[in-house]
C-alpha cells in the first residue's frame, strides 16, 4: 500500500468497518488523501480521523470514493494540525465487507 508497487496491496479482514491509523513523527496539516481501492472492494463513504498526540480522535472530513480501481483524490479543507490520523472505511462495495488498498498517500505539511 505504501511501496508504489502495484503488484502488492493491503487488504482487510470482512466486516463491517474496517480502518487504517498512521502515526506522524511531527504534527502536521493533512490537505490531501489519494487512494486506489480494488473495484469490488472499495468503500461507499470513509471517514478521516485526526488528533494531538495524546488528544483524542475528531472527525477532520467526510470522503465518497467511486468504486473502481482509479488512484482518487480528496482534498482536505482547513485540517487541524494532527500528529496521527485514522481513516474508517465504512459501507463496503464487498458483500463481506472487506476493502483492499493498492496505493494510499496522504499529503500535507509541518503544521509547526
Amino acid at each position: 500500500m505504501f511501496d508504489s508497487d502495484e503488484e502488492t496491496c493491503w487488504n482487510s479482514d470482512q466486516g463491517e468497518c474496517q480502518w487504517v491509523s498512521l502515526e506522524f513523527p511531527q504534527s502536521v496539516r493533512v490537505s490531501e488523501l489519494k487512494v486506489q481501492f480494488q473495484g469490488g472492494f472499495s468503500a461507499k463513504t470513509c471517514r478521516l480521523e485526526g488528533c494531538p498526540k495524546d488528544g483524542d480522535l475528531t472527525v477532520i472530513s467526510h470522503l465518497y470514493p467511486e468504486d473502481n480501481n482509479s488512484l482518487q483524490s480528496f482534498p482536505i479543507q482547513e485540517a487541524p494540525a494532527v500528529d496521527k490520523v485514522k481513516i474508517m472505511f465504512e459501507n463496503s462495495a464487498d458483500f463481506f465487507g472487506r476493502i483492499i488498498i493498492y496505493s494510499l498517500d496522504i499529503l500535507g505539511e509541518n503544521a509547526s
